[in-house]
């Protein structure tokens, strides 16, 4: 069974090589990568039969890679670190997937499992589980740097963009850092009560005290946030418009 592994971090890529070489001898890892940009290229190219595929990749995620992948005629077995969010998708759609660190035997079991399911049956199920993950218009997903961190839209408070990173502030005091841009964030923000009144920053429109008309918002928790003038009228028309609904 021709195998390629899609995980961002090189030292389970090399334990998974290593398990697979001990449990099954006809796997045959024939390449590995931590990308969606490079996963996709080899997937194109050389045709896997099997892929372990990590949720969370360098450039996106698992889900990003199945919904530009050619074809769907692979299997596929996910890895992914502990997340309530993400082990809900995948148990809902009865995918298999193991957790890190690699078990042996959970590794043995989804081997056997993914074997016996047919191709067209996955799928189905590869289907059910994209939709279950992006369908959730009350959660924002954050791919951290060891995990992924569910934040409910309703306490977010607003986001800080700086030099191609952005923090996300919560009602809570808690705060998450990302290595994107507010762009990438702006489309979900958007359509779920939340304004660009900045180039740097996007607000939760609930979490407004106050707006100056000189080109300042002011929070419910004393922090202040910018109006640029290029974004005014727009900001404006929409705080007005979510105050009147």
């Amino acid at each position: 069974m021709k195998t390629l592994l899609v995980e961002d971090k090189a030292y389970i890529r090399k334990g998974l090589v290593n398990i697979l070489q001990t449990i099954d001898t006809k796997v045959e890892v024939i390449g590995e990568c931590a990308s969606v940009k490079d996963a996709l290229v080899v997937t194109n190219a050389c045709k896997p039969e099997l892929i372990f595929l990590d949720i969370n990749l360098t450039d996106g995620n698992a889900f990003e890679f199945l919904e530009q992948v050619e074809h769907l005629d692979f299997k596929v077995i996910f890895i992914t670190a502990y997340e309530e969010y993400a082990l809900k998708a995948l148990k809902s759609g009865a995918v298999d997937y193991i957790l890190k660190p690699v078990d042996i035997d959970e590794l043995t079991a989804a081997l056997k499992k993914v074997k016996l399911l047919p191709l067209a049956e996955q799928q189905q199920q590869i289907k059910t589980v994209k939709q279950i993950w992006n369908n959730d218009d009350t959660n924002l997903i954050l791919s951290l740097h060891d995990s992924f961190q569910v934040i409910n839209l309703n306490e977010l408070l607003f986001c800080e963009s700086d030099k191609g990173y952005t923090t996300f502030y919560c009602n809570d005091g808690k705060k998450y850092v990302v290595s994107k841009t507010l762009k990438e964030f702006e489309e979900q923000l958007t359509a779920s009560n939340f304004v660009r009144p900045h180039q740097s920053y996007i607000v939760n429109l609930k979490f407004i005290d106050k707006y100056e008309k000189s080109g300042a918002i002011h929070l419910k928790n004393g922090k202040k946030i910018p109006v640029s003038s290029r974004k005014k009228e727009h900001f404006v028309s929409t705080f007005l418009k979510w105050s009147k609904s």
